[in-house]
């Protein structure tokens, strides 16, 4: 085998984390490679985020022209799919970005190498030296073997699976496989009602799917305000979209017809019920992926399911091996892995970065209503015993929103009663993913309410809601 090519920095996986990283430390002048056993932008680009706001732009164009076309006077009848196709256009929006990834690093002189990477030597062990990183093009082969001053490992997460149910691809799915199904199912349930379950419920019953979500927490959407998930389920019913919450998941059989789900009362109190359907969807939360990733003698620590990693450095329990994003546990967004893998490079090169601000951390769910928000929640809040106050404005009063015809949902803001700085923006409707920006900068900048309400916000836009929330805090809200 020749001589082994060398770099300053290595990254394993060539998601959000690791191609940034790969990219952040080519611009501070190290030499940089990235290993990807699969395609490059890793879940998140080829089957997650951006595949997934695909099919769900497709889902409210069809429901508009479906359901509300009618309101505006548009005659829109007869109206029919081709599910190959809606399926097809999220493969190509996928399919264009990845091509992308691929002219960054040849513009920033990133080695790619394809291959399953694993580390059999650490940078910083006794001695000196550089860590060794083998890469495999087939299971147990090694095709080369390369050196690294620094090693990130920034290889995601993978679906976790409900207890003694495993996946199989076909009839018990995760949301990989709900991406990009060649056929319709007629019926399907949906175990978990976070942000994937509920925007997946939201397109496939949008084209006509019966779906049924099931979630073990007593409100849908459990990790965000209370008052949130009350607009969601609210939001849901009227639709028709059967959600069950505080209910638990026992059993799912495979049969011949399709699936079987038994379900019953978290509770432990009432009767069970079995749900038949095409395929069940189970969407509970993943944990971090290093299958053969690296040799234990280097004692690199796992904590439930996930590398452990200083939330400062990046360092792992190995000297000179990082690790980044999904991979080293929650929150599991792909801004965050981002985020982290900026810090971390940085700090490698000898800077001294702002660190992630893991309280002001946005987090969005895009089925419709969407969902947005940062900071604490009013539980939160109840529970740190902290004094606040609410400004809360609804959309139904925004002159924009009436005239775009979407005037579900509303602006939640929660300030310290005392000085009046944000604690968290929670908020429902439309456009709201992008409006909770402007929030995520003002924590970052301790902005009080009356800062926010001497920042002028133009109109008509939906960003006037956050203006009128923000009077609201101090009971001055003018149009609601």
């Amino acid at each position: 085998m020749s001589k082994a090519a060398a770099f300053d920095l290595v990254v394993i996986g060539g998601g959000p984390a690791g191609y940034v990283a790969a990219i952040r430390a080519a611009q501070l002048g190290m030499s940089a490679a990235c290993v990807e056993r699969d395609a490059l932008g890793g879940v998140c680009l080829n089957w997650g985020c951006i595949p997934t706001k695909a099919l769900l732009a497709g889902a409210e164009f069809y429901n508009q022209l479906t359901q509300d076309a009618d309101a505006w006077g548009i005659q829109a009848n007869d109206i029919t799919f081709d599910w190959a196709k809606v399926i097809g256009r999220s493969r190509t929006v996928a399919a264009n970005l990845n091509k992308g990834i691929g002219v960054l690093f040849r513009k920033h002189k990133i080695t790619h190498i394809d291959g399953h990477g694993k580390i059999v030597s650490a940078p910083g062990r006794p001695g000196g030296g550089m860590g060794k990183i083998e890469i495999h093009d087939a299971p147990g082969r090694v095709a080369q073997v390369i050196e690294a001053k620094h090693i990130v490992i920034a290889t995601g997460a993978t679906p976790r699976a409900l207890p003694g149910t495993a996946f199989d691809g076909d009839r018990i799915i995760t949301s990989k496989e709900a991406m990009s199904l060649p056929e319709q199912p007629k019926s399907l349930v949906i175990v978990g009602a976070g942000p994937i379950g509920m925007e997946f419920a939201y397109f496939y019953h949008a084209f006509g799917t019966q779906v049924t979500v099931i979630e073990m927490e007593d409100r849908l959407l459990p990790g965000e305000d209370d008052d949130v998930s009350k607009a969601v389920a609210k939001a849901f019913r009227r639709s028709k979209l059967d959600c069950r919450v505080s209910t638990k998941t026992q059993s799912v059989k495979t049969t011949n017809a399709g699936v079987e789900v038994k379900i019953a009362p978290a509770t432990g109190r009432g009767k069970s019920e079995t749900l038949r359907a095409d395929r069940v969807l189970v969407a509970i939360g993943v944990t971090g992926r290093f299958d053969g990733l690296f040799e234990e003698s280097l004692g690199i620590t796992i904590d439930r399911g996930h590398i452990k990693a200083d939330r400062s450095t990046y360092q792992t329990t190995a000297p000179g091996v990082y690790a980044v994003g999904d991979v080293i546990g929650p929150p599991w967004l792909a801004h965050v892995a981002s985020e982290e893998a900026v810090v971390c490079v940085e700090r490698i090169a000898g800077h001294d970065p702002t660190p992630v601000d893991y309280d002001a951390i946005p987090g969005c769910t895009y089925c419709q209503p969407q969902v947005a928000s940062v900071g604490l929640t009013e539980r939160a809040c109840k529970e740190q015993k902290i004094d606040y106050q609410v400004g809360t404005f609804p959309f139904q009063a925004s002159g924009k929103a009436q005239a775009m015809g979407h005037t579900a949902g509303f602006i939640k803001l929660i300030v310290a009663a005392k000085h009046g700085e944000l604690l968290g923006a929670h908020m429902v409707g439309e456009g709201v993913t992008e409006l909770i920006a402007e929030m995520g900068l003002a924590m970052r900048l301790e902005a009080t309410a009356d800062e926010v309400i001497a920042t002028m916000h133009a109109h008509p836009t939906l960003s006037e809601a956050v203006h009128e929330a923000a009077l609201g805090t101090a009971g001055r809200m003018i149009h609601f």
